[in-house]
């Protein structure tokens, strides 16, 4: 019996997995030819199933200020109200925190347009590990451009953020040019 056909043959993914073990546990009767393919896609529909894990997941974000500019307080968390991607759902559009669902190496990316002075932090956990900088201008109606990328080594429920700095006020511009970005990379 090819494997092909006995999946088709199956029912539900409950179904499979106990086809499959049967003739697994008692393969004396016929001769099982296993098709690589399709038994990889067996195994990732069982990682849907609670208690089942599978070894690598996707977790990625990207995250920007679309409404209108965001004026920030001295130490506020920037709370980017615009949600481009979120898979595996680390990052929390209410806080402005992305919370590490897999341990891992992540890339973050951190881009402001401001119409004034500013100073961003990207944290982990309580600890400033990127800043970012633009100085004042003295020209009205005058943008600047800022970025930051930082790779860093997460383990489960760490928290990484975007923070205005303690001692000073900002802002970030809206329309899709400030935003924050993660990935991770292995």
């Amino acid at each position: 019996m090819q494997l092909t056909g006995f999946i088709q043959q199956s029912q539900g993914t409950d179904t499979m997995l106990t086809s499959l073990k049967n003739l697994v546990i008692d393969n004396s009767r016929s001769t099982v030819t296993f098709n690589s393919t399709m038994l990889r896609k067996l195994f990732a529909s069982s990682a849907n199933r609670p208690g089942v894990q599978m070894r690598t997941k996707s977790v990625s974000f990207s995250v920007s200020v679309r409404a209108k500019e965001l004026p920030l307080g001295a130490g506020q968390t920037v709370i980017y109200d615009e949600v481009l991607t979120n898979e595996g759902n680390g990052y929390d559009d209410r806080t402005g925190v992305f919370t590490c669902p897999l341990a891992g190496t992540y890339i973050f990316v951190v881009d402001s347009l401001s119409p004034r002075a500013s100073w961003l932090h990207l944290y982990l956990n309580k600890i400033s590990v990127a800043s970012l900088h633009i100085q004042s201008f003295h020209k009205s109606g005058t943008y600047h451009q800022i970025s930051r990328t930082v790779i860093l080594t997460l383990k489960k429920g760490d928290h990484v953020k975007v923070v205005n700095d303690v001692s000073h006020r900002g802002a970030v511009h809206h329309y899709g040019f400030s935003g924050f970005s993660g990935a991770k990379l292995s």
